[in-house]
């Protein structure tokens, strides 16, 4: 296959990424306005479940954002204390959280769900459950905002990406690209269509109806998921009628660090093979496919530029891919309020996300896969 034949097929490529996938790269997409007014006399009760491990140095930082939010309605944060080493619950239960602990999750569980499953235990009679993590700090009001949203829009689960930390050099090169990989994967304007089959949620910020999530069957559905929010929004959308909804918070924020290239190596490796299904055959797809779409355009423009004449061609269809490519990475960059400059490198983040892949694989032949916080489930 020429090298003419190979750029156009990458420009195609981008093309209908551009213009066929759900528009996947604006960012636009955040709390939907009021379907109908909501009255603040008759909010329901809301339950926070904070799954945490380890996590005695960030919880002083996030949990009293959670605890103190400005909500109209009933209001209870639980922390599952997964067997933590470190004091967690003893920090939670000082700042003014129930606490509840574990010993770590049953057979047949990953630890995560399992704590999520504990916190729903106790949730006694919330009529909405919002699962967080332990790193996400939230503005007085979120909660608010996502019940009125939920409500009005009778949606049984919406979810927010929340805005990740990016103040170190790697973290300012690995995370934006980390959230539009997610959102080109699943297009949230896709996740948000009635009769889409996209389902997605991001595992930060989840607000389920409780009466929704038990029709489902509960958590011990997706027991043994490792990436449990997709896995969550996609049991909630099989179950019924498919009333889900995803979207970006500028507000809502991570504050767990990455500060080394080794902290998101992990974080990425952890569980891009269990996104491929652990099928070596998509994996070489995976990777094939990164090296056409991401690695042709630039290598066709440089390519093209140095070999002289009759190789025009080839330099203009792999610049063209490689500005489709940058175009589409530039509102993310804004958004994460990042130089556009760094939009024409997102060819080597995603050769370092394919690496992550490969290595993923190889982590789950050594019996490895899914280690975190010490632990492989």
């Amino acid at each position: 296959m020429s090298g003419l034949v190979v750029a156009a097929l990458a420009l195609a490529i981008w093309l209908y990424l551009l213009a066929g996938r759900g528009l996947f790269w604006r960012t636009a997409v955040q709390l939907p306005p009021l379907a109908s007014p909501v009255s603040h006399g008759d909010l329901p009760r809301v339950v926070a479940v904070v799954p945490a491990r380890d996590e005695a140095d960030v919880l002083p930082r996030t949990l009293p954002t959670l605890l103190a939010q400005d909500y109209g309605g009933a209001f209870d944060v639980v922390v599952v204390d997964d067997a933590s080493s470190d004091g967690t619950g003893d920090i939670a239960r000082s700042l003014g959280a129930r606490v509840i602990r574990t010993s770590g999750p049953p057979s047949g569980w990953v630890g995560k769900v399992a704590a999520m499953s504990a916190g729903v235990a106790a949730a006694d009679d919330a009529q909405y459950l919002l699962f967080t993590d332990a790193d996400i700090s939230y503005p007085p009001d979120a909660l608010t905002a996502l019940v009125e949203a939920a409500t009005s829009h009778d949606l049984d689960l919406i979810s927010q990406m929340v805005r990740l930390r990016t103040v170190g050099f790697w973290e300012r090169l690995i995370v934006p690209a980390f959230v539009y990989f997610f959102a080109q994967l699943y297009p949230f304007s896709l996740v948000n269509r009635q009769r889409s089959r996209v389902a997605a949620a991001a595992g930060g910020c989840m607000l389920v109806k409780a009466d929704a999530l038990n029709h489902a069957g509960g958590l011990a559905k997706i027991a043994d998921a490792l990436i449990d929010d997709v896995s969550l929004a996609r049991l909630i959308s099989n179950s019924s009628r498919r009333r889900i909804w995803l979207g970006l918070s500028a507000r809502i924020e991570s504050v767990r660090e990455y500060p080394r290239l080794a902290d998101l190596w992990r974080m990425v490796s952890r569980s891009a093979y269990t996104q491929l299904s652990y099928s070596p055959r998509l994996l070489v797809g995976t990777v094939i496919g990164s090296l056409l779409v991401y690695a042709v355009p630039p290598a066709a423009t440089i390519a093209g530029a140095v070999s002289g004449s009759g190789s025009g061609a080839v330099f203009s269809v792999g610049l063209a891919a490689w500005l489709v490519m940058t175009a589409t990475y530039l509102p993310m960059l804004r958004f994460y309020r990042l130089g556009s400059w760094r939009a024409p490198l997102l060819p080597v983040v995603a050769l370092l996300y394919a690496a992550m892949t490969i290595d993923s694989a190889w982590q789950h032949r050594r019996g490895r896969g899914g280690a975190w916080k010490g632990r492989t489930r």
